[in-house]
């Protein structure tokens, strides 16, 4: 590619993950009421919640610091800048694909829930305190088997290079290696988007919420900012889990307007078939609870683990 198809390309893969990621959490809410029996809203309902957001005033706390104003650009941004680093549209590294890897991705990641953890508190809402509280010890559970899975990840590919790791993870097809791999990551899925087993985002009930409890001083813009950095953490978490730990299948070789068009359709594709997954999961099990939860976790730090030893029976 030349210096100006990468650029393309990235600014699509970009423009792909903040657009189309609030369709794919409009056609996941739509998913769910349809197998509950219920009609559900319209999939773009959530780009009408996000205008409606966004048209409404900002209501600031009085006690607010610097940090409660940051913390939704910092949680809106972070999601974007991990797009830079994976394979999204094309399995061609892009000029940005050796800036960090997997882990850096995860510290990313990271640092937008740490400043909107930091900003929820400066609101001083009882109910942030308690969300941060439940969330601070989901990611005491989470960040362990986060770790142990990329450790696996770098195990088995000898890198942490996500254009590296989805080559070298489809070179071992369906193994019992690779199938270990990819429950451990959906695990942590999972929980960092706050789905069910881990959170359920469908609760209003102040005392079970995890997620939107952080989120109960924030209104307006910022609020938009946050709901939609959260849409796109799950894109970019999905594209993750089915371009670089399931199979790069899809991904453009090159940056040819059919091609990358088809990689679009491919991951719209895989996109709505993790919706699946998650609604089935969703409709299959209830919320554990929060004790319970670094159980659910535990489990996938054994899948890692079992990742590990069968690679090494292997050898």
């Amino acid at each position: 590619m030349s210096l100006t198809q990468t650029i393309v390309v990235q600014v699509l893969q970009v423009l792909f993950v903040w657009l189309v990621s609030p369709l794919i959490k409009g056609i996941l809410d739509r998913m769910k009421e349809f197998v509950q029996g219920k009609r559900g809203p319209s999939i773009w309902q959530v780009y009408r919640d996000l205008r409606k957001q966004f048209n409404k005033e900002n209501l600031v706390p009085h006690d607010a610091g610097p940090l409660y104003h940051l913390a939704p650009y910092v949680y809106f941004a972070a999601p974007l800048l991990v797009t830079l680093l994976i394979p999204v549209l094309t399995s061609k590294p892009l000029f940005m694909a050796f800036a960090g890897d997997m882990l850096s991705a995860g510290f990313i990641l990271g640092l937008g829930g740490y400043f909107l953890l930091g900003g929820s508190v400066s609101g001083s809402s009882p109910y942030a305190g308690v969300g941060n509280t439940r969330a601070r010890f989901i990611s005491m559970t989470v960040e362990p088997v986060l770790i142990l899975v990329l450790f696996a990840v770098s195990f088995v590919a000898h890198s942490t290079l996500p254009y590296v790791v989805n080559q070298t993870l489809q070179s071992l097809g369906w193994s019992p290696v690779h199938l270990l791999l990819i429950a451990a990551f959906f695990s942590v899925f999972l929980a960092e988007t706050g789905r069910i087993p881990v959170d359920n985002p469908s609760s209003h009930r102040e005392f079970s919420m995890i997620d939107h409890n952080r989120v109960y001083d924030y209104s307006g813009p910022y609020l938009a900012l946050i709901e939609w950095g959260g849409s796109m953490k799950y894109v970019v978490l999905g594209v993750i889990l089915s371009n670089v730990i399931t199979s790069p299948f899809g991904l453009s070789p090159d940056a040819a307007p059919l091609s990358v068009a088809g990689a679009v359709i491919a991951l719209f594709i895989k996109l709505l078939i993790l919706d699946g997954v998650v609604v089935w999961v969703e409709s299959s099990f209830g919320k554990l609870r929060l004790l319970r939860i670094a159980e659910f976790m535990a489990g996938g730090a054994l899948c890692a683990a079992l990742a590990i030893v069968v690679h090494l029976s292997n050898l």
